[in-house]
């Protein structure tokens, strides 16, 4: 089950399924996600204050401001603590391999497995703006692909999705996140845009992992309308028959979508 989030139409939130190692005991788990356990976090330029209950480790949930390094993103418990690590730390970018630059913008992608601090870390972050269940530690089965912004002092993260490197559905996305500070940018339909892409590279017909909640329903089909119609005015744009005639099967293949998508964004 994936439960999906946005702030804005840009900005988008999803959470993973219950397949990870938190998922047993899922009551007493459910009950304590309801208490918000962190009062801030800070991480680089930004402050930002958590929505939702994260398992950062309870000596420093009770101080004022979680700081967290924005490049291996490893949690602080002071400003003091931070500068220190930064004297140590050598990342100016998330690990993993840079797959795709444009202007400022890179993506880097990351295996689970061979990046299991930075994915631990990433995923206790994206918990903090995630309602209800995620995964932690069981990141093994994972790819994150993390956005960045580029200054001159680093690689920034605006935000990240994963999926699934065995999906026998064929999800293209386990969990999406923009960050609050960067929400309302367009990194939210560019991460989806992403997702699709990545589709496209593979062959395959992708979609989020179902069901979404409503904010996550409305995102998604925000971007499938704007790509289903764009596609149709370039098909009729170009279309040599009278009257132009493309099947569902066909715009799924132009757009790398699930057929069930497609149908329910031409219904909608």
């Amino acid at each position: 089950v994936v439960s999906t989030q946005s702030t804005g139409s840009s900005g988008i939130n999803a959470e993973y399924g219950s397949t990870g190692s938190l998922s047993q005991n899922q009551n007493t788990y459910d009950g304590l996600t309801r208490i918000k356990n962190v009062q801030s976090i800070e991480m680089g330029r930004a402050r930002m204050t958590p929505w939702y209950f994260s398992p950062y480790p309870q000596e420093l949930c009770s101080l004022p401001v979680i700081y967290i390094c924005e490049f291996c993103l490893k949690y602080l418990k002071s400003k003091n603590c931070l500068k220190r690590h930064k004297l140590k730390c050598k990342l100016f970018h998330p690990p993993g391999n840079e797959i795709y630059r444009k202007n400022n913008i890179s993506v880097f992608e990351i295996d689970g497995r061979k990046n299991k601090n930075y994915a631990q870390n990433l995923c206790l972050l994206a918990k903090l703006f995630l309602d209800h269940k995620t995964l932690y530690y069981d990141t093994d089965p994972f790819l994150f692909y993390v956005m960045t912004e580029y200054d001159q002092y680093g690689l920034h993260m605006v935000g990240y999705f994963s999926k699934e490197k065995e999906s026998s559905e064929d999800y293209n996305v386990a969990c999406i996140l923009t960050l609050p500070c960067h929400q309302k940018k367009g990194y939210g339909r560019l991460l989806i845009e992403f997702s699709y892409l990545l589709s496209q590279v593979e062959g395959k017909l992708g979609s989020p992992e179902k069901p979404l909640s409503d904010l996550g329903l409305l995102s998604y089909r925000s971007y499938w309308s704007n790509a289903v119609l764009e596609s149709l005015i370039q098909y009729m744009e170009n279309a040599t028959e009278s009257p132009p005639n493309l099947t569902i099967l066909e715009l799924c293949d132009r757009l790398c979508m699930k057929k069930d998508d497609v149908i329910s964004t031409l219904q909608h």
